[in-house]
């Protein structure tokens, strides 16, 4: 895996080809999924412009992309997995208490009063709000989930990368089984 410039952000995927004429699928991870073709030319992870986007469209599961590089389907197909960034600059600043969901890829996670709960691994939103997934927790297996609110993540460091976490004591389906 490189190495990614922390001048980049990561907004996008291609997903595969699209048809015969070399677009490609691709998935936005921005918060307004069409912002990500306006940042200019996508990057690789160093920061070399990869692809160009000419136009898209909306389609079923993200977009269907042409880019200025004319690629032929076999060359679209390979692109797959590709990740797309651009750099920081071009993002809008952040408000307090914003944060970009790639700035909270990998930090580590303690609990209010210092115990280790992990690192997060990824930023997910099913509909009903921002959901942190919590990987490497002593004593847990698998990942878990918490609501990324201000109640359930009071703080955030990213000089320090730590995020601090007030989980619920128990979460449905985790209680033991009672005799009673």
């Amino acid at each position: 895996m490189s190495k990614t410039s922390p001048d980049l952000v990561f907004v996008a995927a291609i997903a595969g080809a699209h048809g015969v004429r070399g677009e490609c699928k691709v998935k936005s991870f921005t918060g307004e999924p069409e912002a990500a073709f306006a940042y200019g030319p996508f990057l690789d992870a160093k920061g070399k412009t990869v692809f160009t986007p000419a136009r898209y469209r909306r389609a079923k599961e993200g977009f269907v992309v042409a880019f200025k590089e004319n690629l032929t389907r076999e060359q679209a197909q390979a692109a797959r997995g590709t990740q797309l960034f651009i750099p920081r600059s071009a993002l809008p600043e952040l408000e307090e208490d914003e944060f970009y969901h790639s700035d909270l890829l990998g930090l580590k996670v303690q609990a209010l009063d210092g115990t280790p709960m992990g690192r997060i691994r990824a930023v997910h939103d099913f509909g009903g709000g921002d959901l942190l997934e919590i990987v490497d927790t002593p004593d847990r297996k698998g990942a878990w989930m918490i609501p990324f609110t201000r109640e359930q993540v009071p703080h955030i460091s990213i000089i320090d990368k730590l995020v601090t976490i007030d989980p619920l004591e128990e979460i449905e389906g985790d209680a033991p089984a009672s005799d009673e």
